[in-house]
């Protein structure tokens, strides 16, 4: 039994392939960032784990002096510190590339 397209799939493609040749167009005309901005996101990447992680580290160092007991303060909120910092570069990352692969709403005619 043969399968055969659609006339909807078959002119879906085209107008695949013409969005896609005109984002990259579009992305070679933008200026190339540079490495410095590479290095630099990838910087604000590992701030955004090391700090809360860091903190969480701190604070339970503080909490295990005032308060000694059996549990250990400074692993659970180191643990919870690095979650939360990877929750947020996660969340920073995910925003990035959906804003790097939206189709603007105006589109140019140049």
């Amino acid at each position: 039994m043969k399968h055969s397209k659609t006339d909807a799939q078959k002119t879906r493609f085209p107008a695949l392939v013409g969005v896609k040749v005109a984002r990259k167009l579009k992305a070679k005309k933008i200026d190339n960032p540079g490495i410095w901005f590479g290095l630099g996101t990838m910087g604000l990447i590992g701030w955004s784990v090391a700090i809360p992680t860091l903190l969480g580290a701190a604070f339970g160092i503080w909490l295990d002096g005032e308060y000694p007991g059996t549990r250990s303060y400074t692993l659970a909120l180191l643990i919870a510190g690095l979650c939360l910092g990877c929750f947020n570069a996660w969340h920073w990352v995910g925003r990035e590339q959906r804003e790097m692969h939206e189709q603007p709403k105006e589109e140019d005619d140049d």
